[in-house]
């Protein structure tokens, strides 16, 4: 997978400081101060309505080569503070820096979780497409590849560790509030070793100026989630709907709970029916929550255990998963912007104030 740059919705370039490593942030160069600018004064509010999922055939718009990279693996989430000079055009430029960057750190003694290898290859990949409007910033791929000491020279490297940072309708008065040489990326996505991980954080804090952070989701996340894809299902068969809860027991207790999903849609369209959609049609949290109350009083009938004295741990479909510890599988790209749009506000509202 070959890097391309891309100048969409990136800030003009602006003159670049010498660094003294090529990995690096120049130990003179003056820090941004970013939460002194503007960017920091806009608060960002909960919705308490959203649009209703919707599929889009999004490899009409996206590579299809780029989405089945997305698609199907299980990724860790983070939220990471706006970029401080990054551009889409030096992407070429990064995949060198980041590569010199683990080799330096992996000689200086720090461990690297991928076994005997003699080197190690980065690309960064710009994912056009995925921005839903003029201030989301294009999303930004990451992997890195290596290659074991024992290889016979024609095998090839073998991927060890693969990310992307993006931002899919992100709130629109915060992003235009931020300075012009911040881009925000606020969700980041993670698949490989720990050890990568904490590296590629590492060096994008020095190079851009950024703090990253884990990004556990909530119950009410996890709410939308369940009553969004279940509203899915007339158009695109979600399978089941699969639902996890943790009781405050002694022992804990953990609750699975699979329901139909012609049963979960008839609750659902009992509550937010569909003859009465519009083009624009919009979902309130109190529909959300009659929803989960429905769910709850069904599994109460039959087992007498008040789930809602627990709490909600995970949702998945066939349409993707997602867990209170920040870990999410999308399992169809028609809904993935749905998915990102709720992330990515996720993320924005777990930064720094």
């Amino acid at each position: 997978m070959e890097g391309r740059g891309s100048a969409v919705n990136t800030p003009a370039s602006r003159p670049v400081t010498r660094r003294s490593k090529s990995y690096g942030r120049s130990c003179v160069e003056a820090p941004s101060y970013f939460w002194q600018t503007p960017g920091h004064l806009t608060v960002l509010k909960i919705p308490t309505s959203r649009e209703a999922a919707k599929s889009q055939l999004i490899t009409n718009k996206v590579d299809p080569e780029h989405i089945a990279l997305l698609v199907k693996n299980e990724w860790k989430l983070s939220y990471v503070t706006p970029l401080h000079h990054f551009r889409h055009t030096q992407l070429k430029s990064y995949s060198k820096h980041l590569a010199a960057f683990i080799v330096a750190e992996k000689q200086r003694g720090v461990a690297v979780e991928v076994g005997l290898e003699v080197g190690f290859k980065v690309t960064f990949t710009a994912v056009l497409g995925l921005a839903e409007t003029d201030e989301d910033a294009e999303t930004v791929f990451i992997q890195i590849q290596s290659k074991p000491v024992f290889a016979a020279a024609a095998d090839a490297p073998k991927v060890v560790w693969r990310g992307w940072l993006t931002c899919v309708n992100g709130d629109p008065e915060y992003l235009r509030s931020l300075p012009p040489d911040f881009v925000s990326l606020p969700l980041f996505c993670t698949s490989g070793p720990e050890s990568l991980t904490t590296l590629v954080k590492s060096w994008f804090e020095r190079a851009f100026d950024c703090n990253f952070g884990s990004l556990a989701l909530n119950s009410t996340t996890l709410n939308w989630l369940a009553a969004l894809w279940t509203g899915c299902h007339p158009t695109c068969n979600i399978r089941y709907l699969k639902l996890a809860w943790s009781l405050p027991t002694q022992p804990p207790l953990d609750v699975s709970y699979t329901v139909n999903p012609q049963d979960a849609w008839e609750l659902w369209n009992s509550i937010h029916p569909e003859e009465n959609a519009v083009p624009d049609d919009k979902i309130d949290i109190k529909e959300v929550q009659s929803f989960i109350n429905g769910l709850e009083t069904h599994f109460f009938r039959h087992f007498k255990i008040y789930l809602s004295a627990g709490t909600l741990v995970k949702v998945s479909t066939a349409l993707g998963s997602a867990h209170l510890d920040g870990k999410i599988k999308i399992g169809n790209s028609d809904y993935i912007t749905t998915l990102l749009t709720l992330l990515t506000e996720s993320a924005l509202l777990r930064m720094p104030t």
